[in-house]
């Protein structure tokens, strides 16, 4: 295959609201120092003085002018979760997807499909990423960016989740973690294990996770094909039975070197292997209408993907005070599907096919900082952020049963370019008064070339300008403003933009074949987000934020017949608009009762509206966009006991997808509950049980036209209670 190189080029509100009543009580004044008489050796009476850490003290999401939500270690790790999925569930403003039970799509504003952007340690996430083999223990925090930031990319119309994976180093750490996890259609261990030293100016750390869950379940589904005049004319119930596993493995290793007090380097590795194994079986039963071609489809599923990202790194700070960061990464990754489909009519094959689908991606990205103080109150920081992409895809696929010559083998190469270049200033402009101002250029050159499809290139760039600011009333403590202006965009996937034919057994308008279209343009957003906050007392938060995105551009997917078969393909069709309200509040119950007990309470609320307007309503939101979501939770600790829950409550509900697709989800409500009991100080035992509401999964996809009708197909997916026990041990 002929190698490809372009040079890129520079050119329920109300119910939430009464539960943020407290924070207009009369504020809470900081804990003072406080003095108590005890008694030394000798008899005598000294003084013991406790001191208290205050509001005042620095807090990322309180002091920086642009918006911030962290998401500590301790509430990553409080429900003792096996993947990172479950622990962004119950994140304030996000949402996770999932149409079976299995992995999941992560939204912010109720948007997911590129809208919202994934980062891993500030770089996007390496090709064949999956959060679901993402161990909690090995994240040291989750940063949440409401608004875009000039320093990351702003491929994030909707907001930036930034993984930032372990590096705090503490001496002499060594910690194990045990644990079983089961319900009633599966089960599965975990081991995690944490190291950290140091040995003069040396010093490291190193998480390694390991995971298996098995599963053994029967889906059930129904096919329905309604007339104009309302007639049935076709019925067909479906049967899904599934057996299988899911094993993965994380390795996150850190070196660092101080050559000097303001001289260091760092090697950092992330490492994840991961395997999935599935055998189901579709069986229709036809009650009315003809038969599928192949009823009774049986199917193998055998996945390997191998993905490792390192970056060697060199911070400095020069005699001008200024700091220079530099990094250099490369990654790599592997994937392998095997896919066996056989069917029978009965007593005869009639289907007896092998896919095989191979994926290698290389890249090396290289980015750089520079930051200083310019004059009163400013800081100054500009950089870079560049790098080579490219994935390499065979597939060939043999039917056994077919007369006719095999298929040739599929061979595809994507080459993609990146280049970006940023400047931002954060200026305090008074006491009270902050200013971020920052811009950003990126230009991303794609090509891919194939023996299947002709040469494919594609090339945009987005300039990005950006403020944010933030004003602190004045005499009014505690009581804060922000505002924001972004311009964002949503680039098309090089899977978008490859018009390669994915062919689908079962052709039909709810099971069409799949083609990109390498004439999709990216997606612009500009975007404007306001907030309110009230720090009333310590640990105490009340807010309430809005924003509202246009969308140019914007990309829905088409379903339409050719003659002979359905496909489904993307297509830059007009304009789309959203916005959203929130209203969260977290607080120590001692704030509002005097002498509580030890209990801490968050709740949140999101309000999402939206409008594709070349799409006609009513339900035509962006992206099947989650109109409301609900996050409620609750911690107790007594001695030696900590426990609690978290609900979170996700709305469904019909949408229109384009002129002729509808989709409808449905609403869900997920109940977690966890205890921990610390044994002594290296000893402790957490037990956590999930999905107590023993919600299903259920996805369900319509095709209209005025000649056949509503042809609607639906699964539905069991969600058992699953509970998990951990045993935590540090050596």
């Amino acid at each position: 295959m002929s190698r490809i190189y372009c040079p890129i080029r520079l050119s329920a509100l109300a119910a939430a609201v009464s539960l943020c009543l407290p924070v207009f009580a009369q504020e809470a004044p900081a804990t003072p120092a406080k003095a108590e008489p005890v008694k030394s050796e000798d008899g005598k009476k000294i003084q013991q003085v406790q001191v208290k850490g205050t509001a005042d003290s620095y807090d990322p999401r309180r002091d920086d002018t642009a918006t911030k939500i962290v998401v500590t270690s301790e509430e990553i790790t409080r429900f003792g979760d096996t993947n990172a999925l479950d622990v962004l569930k119950r994140v304030p403003g996000i949402t996770v997807n999932s149409a079976n039970g299995r992995g999941g799509e992560i939204r912010m504003r109720g948007l997911g499909s590129g809208y919202t952007q994934i980062l891993v340690n500030g770089e996007r996430a390496p090709a064949g990423f999956s959060m679901e083999a993402l161990a909690p223990d090995s994240i040291e925090r989750i940063e949440v960016l409401r608004a875009a930031s000039a320093e990351f990319s702003t491929q994030s119309v909707a907001g930036t989740i930034n993984i930032i994976l372990k590096r705090t180093v503490k001496n002499r750490l060594r910690e194990l973690k045990l644990a079983m996890q089961g319900s009633s259609n599966g089960f599965g261990p975990n081991a995690n294990l944490q190291m950290s030293d140091r040995d003069g100016s040396f010093s490291y750390s190193f998480t390694a996770n390991a995971m298996q869950d098995r599963f053994d379940f029967d889906a059930a589904g129904l096919e329905t094909t309604v007339a104009p005049d309302g007639t049935v004319t076709e019925l067909q119930s479906l049967e899904l039975p599934q057996k299988g596993w899911f094993r993965a493995l994380n390795l996150n290793p850190r070196l660092n070197w101080t050559l000097a007090p303001d001289n260091t380097v760092t090697w950092q590795t992330w490492v994840n292997a991961n395997r999935f194994r599935n055998r189901f079986r579709e069986v229709t039963t036809t009650v009315i209408g003809s038969p599928p071609f192949y009823p009774d489809e049986s199917n193998a599923v055998d996945n390997e993907g191998n993905q490792l990202r390192s970056d060697l790194s060199w911070a400095r700070k020069l005699a001008s005070g200024a700091k220079l960061d530099l990094k250099l990464g490369v990654s790599a990754g592997e994937v392998t599907s095997i896919m066996l489909r056989s069917a029978t009519n009965g007593t005869n094959p009639i289907l007896d096919k092998h896919i095989r689908a191979e994926g290698e991606d290389r890249g090396i990205n290289s980015t750089g900082k520079y930051a200083r103080t310019l004059g009163k109150g400013h800081a100054f920081t500009a950089g870079w952020d560049g790098g080579v992409d490219t994935r390499d895809d065979a597939r060939i696929e043999r039917d056994a049963l077919r007369s006719a010559p095999p298929l040739p083998e599929e061979n595809s190469e994507a080459r993609v370019e990146r280049l970006a270049v940023f400047a931002q200033d954060e200026w305090n402009i008074l006491p009270s008064w902050s200013m971020y101002l920052g811009a950003r250029w990126e230009g991303i050159r794609t090509a891919v070339e194939g023996n299947a499809f002709g040469s494919v290139r594609a090339s945009s760039s987005v300039w990005s300008p950006i403020m944010q600011t933030l004003y602190k009333i004045p005499g009014k403590k505690g009581d804060q403003l922000r505002f924001a202006l972004t311009r964002t965009y949503k680039a098309p996937g090089v899977g978008n933009l490859s018009p390669r034919r994915q062919s689908s057994e079962n052709n039909s308008s709810t099971q069409p074949d799949y083609q990109g279209n390498p004439n999709l343009k990216p997606e612009l957003a500009f975007g404007i987000d306001a907030a309110y906050e009230h720090y009333w007392a310590e640990g105490a938060l009340f807010s309430i934020s809005a924003s509202s995105r246009r969308i140019s551009d914007f990309t829905r997917f088409l379903t339409y017949f050719d003659g002979r078969r359905w496909i489904t393909t993307p297509s830059n069709q007009d304009s789309a608009v959203t916005r959203s309200l929130e209203v969260e509040t977290k607080f120590p119950l001692k704030a509002v009762m005097q002498d509580a007990p030890a209990v801490d309470v968050r709740a949140s609320v999101s309000r999402n509206w939206s409008r594709v307007e070349s799409v006609p309503g009513p339900y035509n939101r962006l992206d099947q966009q989650t109109p409301l979501s609900l996050t409620l939770g609750v911690d107790y600790k007594a001695g030696a006991l900590t426990t609690g829950a978290s609900f979170a409550y996700r709305s469904g509900g019909p949408v229109r997808v384009s002129l002729n697709q509808r989709s409808y989800f449905r609403p869900r409500r997920d109940l977690d509950l966890y205890a921990l009991w610390k044994f002594d100080a290296k000893q402790q035992l957490r037990l956590a049980l999930s999905n107590v509401l023993k919600q299903d999964f259920l996805a369900e996809n319509t095709y209209m036209d005025d000649s056949i009708g509503a042809q609607t197909r639906s699964f539905l997916y069991p969600g058992p209670v699953r509970m998990r026990a951990t045993y935590e041990l540090k050596f």
